[in-house]
């Protein structure tokens, strides 16, 4: 079985060992995730596809007399039912923050009001929404804080409406009548963004983790019983899923430190790159490889790094290694 939000095909003792099985439909739809404990947990749904939702509802409504709920193609181009409430231009709808225990915007109410337009899409950003207050090389001043995968998800849900509408165009404001507030239990005004959130999604699903603590990185790990420390996206992924049992906190390159700073059970996991340069800072010598990784496709992969990790194990006995490829296939493990 396979994730297709991120293409990770779930182990069969994954799927035996799962703890709720009427929900694996959902695992496959990819509304779900499954972990190596055999738990089911649920994504949410992004700021993006929110905004998206209420937006596509306020423009039906503006033909339908009923609007409880509207399908959105997610930018991971998944097709998904949202509920809302919309009558005569006007929409709420609630995010859904799934399983994910540390959403400070879950069940932040997204409102949108559509006007018929002569002609195409005219989208306004209204309260709530954050605006960049400083130059960057992406933004300018004033800006509204809109990825660009949220906004094509945006946009495209107001074309379908549109075109179920026959409707030539609308202007649609979005707003967000707790956004200013809600705003301040996140990052953004460190970024320099104000007056409300940020409206993203890469995927427009939620992952079930926390993401956004507050503590440094050290404080993490050195408060956890039992850390997987990961170096990058990919084995902070793969590593969650290996470990749902574990404080999972991405280092980067930072090992050395965050190995000081364990206090107790430590796995170290995720691609070989950053973590085989550490367990020897000269694993490339002689091979006539220029990085980890084009070592790991080779025939000698596997000889190098059952050598290194078992010289590895005899320096940090208290350490489990665990390398997995792109692909989330464990390519090493230290005894």
């Amino acid at each position: 079985m396979k994730d297709p939000v991120t293409d990770f095909s779930y182990p069969d003792t994954w799927v035996a060992a799962c703890s709720e099985p009427d929900k694996l439909p959902l695992v496959k739809q990819g509304l779900c995730i499954l972990t190596s404990s055999g738990a089911v947990l649920r994504r949410g749904y992004t700021t993006g596809t929110t905004a998206a939702a209420a937006c596509k509802a306020a423009v039906l409504s503006l033909a339908r007399t009923d609007v409880a709920e509207v399908e959105v193609t997610l930018p991971c181009s998944l097709t998904v039912t949202v509920p809302v409430d919309a009558y005569r231009g006007t929409a709420s709808c609630f995010k859904d923050a799934g399983d994910y225990p540390g959403d400070v915007t879950a069940g932040l109410e997204f409102s949108a009001h559509a006007m018929p337009g002569s002609s195409g899409i005219h989208f306004v950003p209204g309260e709530g929404i954050g605006s960049f207050s400083r130059e960057t090389p992406r933004h300018a001043v004033g800006e509204p804080a809109i990825s660009g995968p949220a906004m094509a998800c945006i946009e495209r849900s107001i074309r379908e409406a549109l075109d179920e509408t026959d409707l030539a165009g609308a202007t649609i404001i979005l707003s967000i009548p707790r956004g200013a507030e809600t705003a301040q239990l996140t990052l953004n005004p460190r970024l320099g963004i104000f007056g409300g959130i940020s409206i993203l999604g890469s995927t427009g699903l939620v992952e079930p983790w926390d993401d956004h603590l507050e503590e440094t990185v050290l404080d993490r790990v050195a408060r956890s019983e039992r850390v997987v420390l990961t170096t990058g996206r990919l084995g902070l992924r793969y590593s969650r899923l290996f470990f749902p049992d574990y404080e999972v906190v991405l280092v980067g390159s930072r090992i050395r430190e965050a190995l000081a700073s364990a206090r107790g059970e430590v796995v170290l996991c995720g691609l070989p790159g950053l973590i085989m340069k550490f367990v020897n800072p000269g694993i490339l010598a002689g091979t006539g490889y220029a990085t980890v990784e084009e070592l790991s496709l080779s025939d000698g992969w596997h000889e190098v790094v059952e050598r290194e990790l078992a010289d590895f194990s005899r320096r940090h006995p208290d350490v489990r290694v665990v390398i997995v490829d792109r692909d989330g296939r464990i390519i090493g493990e230290s005894a």
